[in-house]
C-alpha cells in the first residue's frame, strides 16, 4: 500500500466521524471554538437554552403581578364595598326670583352681572315720581277725613249733653201749657156759669179763644216732648256718625300707608345675599309689576344626588360623603347625608306615569339625596348650581 492510499484512508476514516453536515472547512472553527469551553455550536440551541434560563424569571415576575393585581382588588373590594356612588348628581342651592312690586321706568341700575349684594342693598331705581303725587294725594284726604272725624266727635259730646237738655226743656214747656190750659179751662166755665146779664158775649168770646189756644200749646209741648223723648237713639245715632268718620279716617290711613309702600318698592331691594344673576333689565326699560329682572344665588350651596333606587337599602341620613367635581378636580369635598327625599324624581314631575294603564315596563327609579357639605369649599372657587359631582357615600 502507498502512502497516497494510507492518507485516502486515514481521511475517510476522519469523514465517517465526523456529523453530517459538516464539511471539512467548518471543521477548523468547530475545533477553535471547543478550546474556550462548553459553548454549543448552534444558534437554536442556543437561543433555547437562553428562553430556558429567563423563563424561571418571567414565572417569578408574573407570578407577582398576579398576586399583587389579587391583593389590590382584594383591598378596593374592602374598600368599596360598603361605599355608593353616582355620577347622576349635581350642585343645587336657592335662587330667588327678584321681581318689581310696582309699574315705571327704571332711572338707575346699581348692580352688574354675576355681583355679589348683601341684604337690602339697592338693585334698581323705579321713577318715583307718580308714587310721591299718590303720596300727596293720599295724606291731604287723611288731613280731611280727620277733620270731618275730630268735628263729629265734638258734635257727639255736645249732643249727649244737649239732648237730655232739650227733652227737659220740652217737658217743662208742656207741664206749662198744662198750667195755662187749667187757667184758661177755668176762665171759660167760670163763663159759661155766670148769668147772662152778668158777662158779655166778648168775655165768653174771650175765654172760649183763650181755652182753644191753652189746648194748642199743650199739643205742641206734647209733641216735643215725644221728639225729644229717645235720647239714647238720638245719641246712639250721632256715635254711629263718628264710628263712619272714624273708618273714613282709617282708609285714608290705609290709602296713604299703600302710597308710601308703593313709594319705597321704587327701590328694588336684594332680599337676602347672594350672587346677582339672569339679569333682564336695562336703565330705560319700562318694567311692569311682577314682571322678573333678577336672580339671585344664595351662598348655601349642597349636592342633590339621585340614586338608584337598589342604592338606598343602607343609606341613611348623617352618614359621610365624599364628593368630587368635574370643574374642579383638586377639590376633595367632605359632607354628609342630609336627607332623601320621599318620592322618586318622576313622581314629581309633570306628567307622573300611571302603572295601572297600559303595559307595564319596569325602569329603575331614582330617588333624590340631599347631601350637605361640610369641608373642602375654596372662597376663590365658587360652586355655580347644576354643575356635575360625583358623590360617594360610606353607607356603613
Amino acid at each position: 500500500m502507498t502512502d497516497t492510499d494510507t492518507d485516502h484512508d486515514a481521511a475517510s476514516h476522519e469523514d465517517a466521524k465526523r456529523p453530517a453536515g459538516k464539511t471539512p472547512q467548518s471543521a477548523a472553527p468547530e475545533a477553535e471554538n471547543s478550546g474556550g469551553g462548553n459553548k454549543t455550536d448552534d444558534p437554536e440551541q442556543a437561543e433555547q437554552e437562553t428562553r430556558k434560563n429567563r423563563r424561571p424569571l418571567v414565572v417569578t415576575i408574573g407570578a407577582i403581578v398576579v398576586g399583587a393585581l389579587v391583593i389590590s382588588g382584594i383591598a378596593y373590594w374592602f374598600e368599596t364595598r360598603n361605599q355608593e356612588s353616582t355620577d347622576d348628581a349635581y350642585t343645587d342651592g336657592r335662587a330667588v326670583n327678584i321681581a318689581a312690586q310696582v309699574a315705571g321706568t327704571v332711572v338707575s341700575l346699581d348692580v352688574n352681572d354675576n355681583q355679589f349684594v348683601k341684604k337690602d342693598q339697592v338693585l334698581i331705581h323705579i321713577d318715583p315720581r307718580q308714587y310721591i303725587n299718590d303720596r300727596e294725594q293720599a295724606e291731604g284726604a287723611l288731613a280731611t277725613a280727620k277733620s270731618q272725624y275730630e268735628g263729629q266727635q265734638l258734635g257727639a259730646e255736645i249732643a249727649r249733653k244737649n239732648f237730655p237738655a232739650q227733652l227737659g226743656q220740652a217737658q217743662a214747656q208742656l207741664a206749662n201749657a198744662k198750667a195755662n190750659l187749667a187757667r184758661a179751662q177755668a176762665d171759660y166755665d167760670r163763663q159759661q156759669n155766670l148769668p147772662k146779664l152778668a158777662t158779655s158775649q166778648q168775655d165768653i168770646d174771650a175765654a172760649t179763644a183763650a181755652l182753644k189756644q191753652a189746648q194748642a200749646q199743650v199739643m205742641l209741648a206734647e209733641a216735643q216732648v215725644t221728639q225729644n223723648s229717645p235720647v239714647p237713639q238720638r245719641i246712639g245715632q250721632t256715635d254711629t256718625e263718628v264710628g263712619q268718620l272714624k273708618g273714613q279716617v282709617e282708609q285714608a290711613q290705609a290709602r296713604l300707608d299703600q302710597a308710601n309702600l308703593n313709594l319705597s318698592w321704587t327701590e328694588v331691594r336684594a332680599p337676602q345675599d347672594g350672587w346677582i344673576t339672569k339679569r333682564n333689565v336695562e336703565v330705560g326699560n319700562y318694567i311692569a309689576a311682577g314682571q322678573q329682572i333678577f336672580s339671585i344665588v344664595a351662598p348655601e350651596v349642597w349636592v342633590t344626588a339621585n340614586f338608584k333606587e337598589s342604592q338606598l337599602a343602607y343609606m341613611r341620613p348623617g352618614q359621610p360623603v365624599r364628593i368630587k367635581v368635574d370643574a374642579y378636580p383638586s377639590l376633595d369635598l367632605r359632607g354628609h347625608v342630609d336627607s332623601i327625599q320621599l318620592g322618586s324624581g318622576s313622581k314629581f314631575t309633570a306628567f307622573p306615569p300611571e302603572n295601572a294603564t297600559g303595559n307595564f315596563v319596569k325602569v329603575v327609579q331614582r330617588v333624590p339625596v340631599k347631601i350637605v357639605i361640610d369641608s373642602g369649599l375654596d372662597p376663590k372657587l365658587p360652586l355655580p348650581l347644576g354643575i356635575s359631582v360625583g358623590p360617594t357615600v360610606t353607607v356603613q
